[in-house]
């Protein structure tokens, strides 16, 4: 048989103790992907890929067009891949949401598919193999230790994930097909470091707190225990703030399309990527789609202040300019003042 009840050994999203930022980050990007995905960096034994198969359990299952490599979006017209728009009859199939995991040793082909050029020529049509990226569609992709992966590997990833788009051209052949997926990157940071170009294009990046408190930690190895024990009890006993997070994920994705932004709170997240030196907008840009994903995430229709500056903690700490990494903290004093540079400059708009 295969393995159906894919998610039934897998821990609670709302059991895992702590690491609220991350928590935050996973499901910011739940409701909106096009933040651009988020980074964890911490060491091993952290709850990372617990809480990326987590999330996986937590969203609703889609429906997919039956028979469809890329499982498209009936609903989506525009979003179809070329084979869907040119099919006349589009039968739907319910499917879960799937955690799609990227291995390091990945190559390029794998990533993005291939293209048999030797049939082009011959037949004059396209034949596509699909990659890593065709199956990451409308799901979770997972990449484990980002900073061991080929450079050009991650600017693919990346591309496709800014874009939801695939793009593969092999000698003059091209082929494009739908690629938008939650993308959870994962690093430990004793193992070296990502260039900053790339690091600059995961939305999000939280750090994984070691827990240093007793109590807490002790709050980890109780749950774990009574997971291993009896699981389906365990899931029993959590099926109720697992539904509660999945109502609230549900409503921010029904209210985001409403929030609205104001040209004050835009003048602040501009004032605060000037003065924490961040180069280029893609930070300004991330900071806006994050304020209003939270905003619909608290329930709100319109970006207030206190979004702009939670916004900010998940946004900028690793797009500053390099400093040692003890340092790469959000300097909270620092955009005290750009908040209140910008009131005195902009009074008209308060």
């Amino acid at each position: 048989m295969p393995h159906i009840h894919q998610f039934d050994d897998i821990y609670p999203f709302s059991a895992i103790v702590g690491q609220e930022q991350m928590k935050k980050g996973l499901l910011l990007n739940a409701i909106n992907p096009k933040i651009g995905g988020v980074l964890i960096k911490g060491e091993k034994g952290t709850a990372k890929s617990t809480a990326a198969r987590a999330l996986a359990r937590l969203l609703p299952n889609r429906e997919v067009v039956d028979g469809c490599i890329f499982g498209c979006d009936p609903a989506d017209r525009k979003g179809l891949c070329l084979e869907c728009q040119n099919r006349t009859d589009l039968k739907s199939k319910t499917t879960k949401m799937r955690v799609v995991e990227l291995p390091i040793s990945a190559t390029e082909d794998k990533v993005v598919g291939s293209l048999d050029i030797e049939h082009a020529l011959k037949k004059g049509e396209k034949k596509f193999e699909p990659g890593i990226l065709a199956q990451a569609h409308r799901n979770i992709l997972y990449v484990d230790e980002v900073n061991l992966l080929n450079d050009h590997i991650v600017d693919v990833l990346l591309d496709a994930a800014a874009m939801g788009m695939n793009f593969i051209e092999r000698e003059g052949v091209s082929y494009v097909h739908p690629a938008s997926f939650i993308l959870i990157g994962t690093m430990n940071p004793e193992e070296g470091e990502l260039r900053p170009q790339l690091l600059d294009r995961f939305g999000l990046c939280v750090d994984i707190e070691g827990i240093t408190d007793a109590d807490t930690r002790v709050d980890v190895i109780k749950r774990r225990q009574a997971f291993e024990e009896n699981q389906v009890g365990f899931l029993e006993e959590w099926a109720e703030p697992e539904q509660q997070i999945r109502e609230r994920i549900t409503r921010a994705q029904e209210l985001l399309p409403s929030v609205s932004i104001s040209d004050e709170m835009l003048f602040i997240i501009a004032q605060i990527c000037i003065d924490m030196g961040v180069d280029g907008h893609r930070a300004d840009i991330t900071m806006m789609k994050t304020a209003s994903t939270l905003a619909a995430y608290h329930g709100r229709n319109c970006v207030v202040e206190a979004d702009v500056r939670e916004a900010a903690t998940l946004v900028l700490p690793h797009r500053m300019r390099r400093r040692p990494f003890s340092e790469q903290r959000m300097d909270i004093a620092k955009m005290d003042q750009s908040i209140q540079k910008t009131q005195h400059a902009h009074p008209h708009n308060h």
